[in-house]
Parts: C-alpha cells; structure tokens; sequence
C-alpha cells in the first residue's frame, strides 16, 4: 500500500490544528485584572467570599453592621484591601477575648 506524500501532510496538519485546538480549551484561562484605587487593591464579592470562606448572605450582613466597609461602583459592591485587613484584624480580635 503506496500513502501519498500530500495526502499524509494534509492528514498530520488536521492532526495538529486538533491538538492546538484542544490546548487551548484546557489551557488556564488568564487571571483577571483585579481593579485598583489609588495604587489599592479592591476586592469583589466573589474575592472577599472565596478569601474568607463565607457566603455572599454573611458578607451582607457585615455591611448591614457596618463592620465591613464597602463601595459602589455601576451596582457592584467592591472593598479596598486595606480595610478587609483591617476588619479581620477586628473581628478576630474580639472573637478572641470573647473565648
């Protein structure tokens, strides 16, 4: 059995542009650019609920606190990195005395 040469070449080519194809689906997506104020970093919901392990309903109620200050920005609810830090320096330190 005789294969031609461009009948091969074309086949290794489909080939390939199958397994480029299929790298890209696998490959890691970029991260995203997270939006900064003044040099700061802010944080979303998703960010702040992935951080510190708790739901979207708990982040609700800090805010309604007024333990976790926030921003609005076109409806979305953002912090500034500083001020989760400071909140978990806050509220960890009155669950500890609390012990």
């Amino acid at each position: 059995m005789f294969v031609d040469k461009e009948y091969l070449d074309k086949w290794f080519q489909k080939v390939m542009e199958r397994f480029d194809t299929l790298e890209r689906k696998i490959a890691k997506p970029p991260e995203k650019e997270r939006p900064k104020v003044g040099g700061e970093l802010l944080l979303d919901n998703q960010d702040l609920c992935m951080m510190l392990n708790v739901s979207k309903r708990t982040l609700q109620r800090y805010r309604s606190m007024r333990w976790l200050p926030f921003h609005r920005i076109d409806q979305k609810t953002y912090y500034l990195e500083s001020e989760v830090e400071t909140f978990i320096k806050e509220y960890f330190t009155k669950n500890c005395k609390s012990i």
